[in-house]
């Protein structure tokens, strides 16, 4: 998709003008801000977990990275989804690169969907260790329990065996309760969480300014519509949609700040490419030569918040509805 552009963008005069230093405003100040929260985060949560607080934050909760919503959701269920969308996000992606070369990545649409593609990588390989987990812990759980049968004998008085039961099984773990103690380490899950929270604002970006401002209203200039470019634009947000609804991952307000950031760098990738190269812009929107320029990079930084949002608020809604109608079954 190439936009019709005849500006230099390589000469002095396209940057030093005040179109520039508005938008550069707006991008900087966007990074700043988002340093800070994210600084601010990691202060109080280090805080709080020095004065030995119960209360942990939930991003570092590891088994979370592997564990469905719901008990009666086998992990293997959640590890069979993972692997099945990381194997058609690397095939759509390997095959949009065998069509279109290296030259894909020139887009936001290409970044965001590679992130989502390594998303999905780590959290199969995650989903496998939760698994071993689950099946050692629900070994061990059951090997106990015949221990504890052996030892009580089959003629063990009903009143004494209830009693003598209870007070034993106190002594064992309860399966959940042992794969608590083999959670995935702490900076993983951290790490995991950061990417899941980037991916829930950038696809639902991504989507969004393609299927409402660029598909609808741009002229473009040797533009395919095809299979590919639906499949860029909708993949992501299916596949990643789906696993929010099995998984027990939360969404934070502070896990904006990276999805601004993940922006920011693109935009600036853009920017120094222009710099050198005469080139145009992946998106009309980016071109610093127009009026409209600082409004349109404004505009799109004001978007992040409702992106973000929406997505935030599909997961609350469905952690919401599951705690009451499955309140016995609710795992997260």
């Amino acid at each position: 998709m190439q936009l019709q552009d005849t500006t230099d963008t390589t000469t002095l005069s396209y940057w030093l003008n005040w179109r520039v230093y508005l938008c550069a405003v707006c991008v900087f100040l966007s990074m700043v801000l988002a340093f800070l929260v994210i600084w601010r985060h990691e202060r109080s949560r280090k805080f709080t977990s020095g004065k030995g607080e119960n209360e942990q934050d939930r991003t570092l909760s590891g088994d979370e990275t592997w564990k469905p919503c719901l008990k009666e959701i086998h992990p293997v269920c959640l590890l069979a989804f993972r692997v099945l969308a990381f194997s058609s996000l690397s095939a759509s992606l390997v095959a949009k690169i065998h069509i279109n070369g290296g030259s894909i990545f020139y887009y936001y649409t290409q970044w965001t969907f590679t992130l989502v593609t390594i998303y999905f990588g780590c959290a199969s390989m995650l989903s496998v260790y939760g698994c071993y987990q689950h099946k050692k812990s629900s070994t061990t759980y059951n090997v106990n329990i015949a221990r504890i049968d052996a030892e009580q004998g089959p003629y063990m008085p009903l009143l004494h065996q209830n009693t003598t039961s209870q007070s034993r099984m106190e002594h064992l773990d309860d399966p959940h309760v042992q794969i608590h103690k083999n959670q995935v380490s702490p900076i993983w899950s951290y790490i995991f969480q950061i990417l899941f929270q980037m991916n829930a604002g950038a696809v639902m970006l991504t989507d969004c300014v393609y299927w409402i401002i660029i598909f609808p209203f741009l002229t473009l200039r040797d533009y395919n519509f095809n299979f590919m470019t639906v499949n860029m634009h909708t993949l992501n947000v299916v596949l990643l949609l789906g696993d929010a609804t099995l998984n027990c991952l939360q969404i934070q307000w502070f896990g904006m700040s990276f999805f601004v950031i993940w922006t920011s760098i693109y935009v600036l990738f853009q920017w120094i490419i222009h710099a050198f190269v005469s080139i145009w812009w992946p998106y009309p929107f980016l071109d610093l030569s127009s009026t409209y320029a600082p409004l349109w990079y404004l505009l799109v930084a004001l978007l992040h918040i409702p992106c973000y949002a929406f997505f935030k608020l599909i997961v609350e809604m469905k952690h919401y509805f599951l705690s009451k109608w499955f309140p016995s079954s609710y795992s997260c």
